[in-house]
């Protein structure tokens, strides 16, 4: 049996009865991960096609703009059902989510209602502002890789703030950009698949040990 240190939340042991409550909280934390993963994807897919395909697919729009949308909904909740013994990480993680709402609402103005604009502009310096929301997916991610060794989730982590900066300075070309968005399509696929299928009580381990 493989050792998950007590400092972190997650563990196979089966500590107490699990609730109603605490089933609840998994499954929907999960579905977080399935749907965020899940809008990567797509996205990576419309990258993808428009590079290397034969028909380019818009990258602006309202069905995007309302992805992108949903793709902050669905992180929420990961972010607010997510198991930690330690209370202040988590408040932590819910800060930098509002500023990540904050940083979506300025991306709305700027875009005149259409968020994705300002992304695809000839200086999209703008993607500087999906960092926080990357920042919360990473943490997630590697939370999930420190307690159930995902490696994927550490380099996701990093690779994710990572990509959206150099893509803000215009380091990447269209093809790089491009791979970079399959790339983190990919490792969020496998990290996803690894832990959805996790049991329940996986993610609730020993509520003793909680800390506010």
């Amino acid at each position: 049996m493989v050792y998950y240190p007590k400092t972190a939340m997650g563990e196979r042991t089966f500590y107490q009865p699990l609730t109603k409550a605490d089933k609840v909280s998994v499954v929907l934390y999960r579905t977080g991960i399935f749907l965020s993963t899940l809008f990567v994807c797509l996205w990576a897919v419309v990258a993808a096609e428009n590079t290397f395909g034969s028909a380019p697919l818009p990258v602006t729009g309202l069905a995007l703009g309302i992805m992108l949308l949903f793709f902050h909904f669905a992180l929420g909740l990961s972010v607010f059902f997510i198991h930690l013994y330690v209370g202040k990480f988590h408040r932590f993680l819910k800060k930098m989510y509002y500023a990540a709402i904050a940083c979506l609402i300025i991306l709305f103005l700027l875009g005149n209602g259409d968020p994705l604009v300002p992304l695809f502009a000839p200086k999209p310096y703008a993607a500087l502002l999906l960092i926080p929301i990357a920042l919360c997916l990473g943490f997630v991610t590697a939370k999930e890789a420190f307690c159930f060794q995902l490696v994927e989730g550490y380099i996701l982590a990093g690779v994710m703030p990572a990509y959206l900066f150099f893509y803000s300075v215009g380091a990447l070309n269209e093809r790089t950009s491009a791979l970079g968005l399959c790339l983190i399509a990919a490792l969020l696929f496998i990290f996803m698949c690894r832990k959805i299928f996790m049991p329940i009580h996986f993610d609730i381990g020993d509520k003793s040990a909680y800390q506010p």
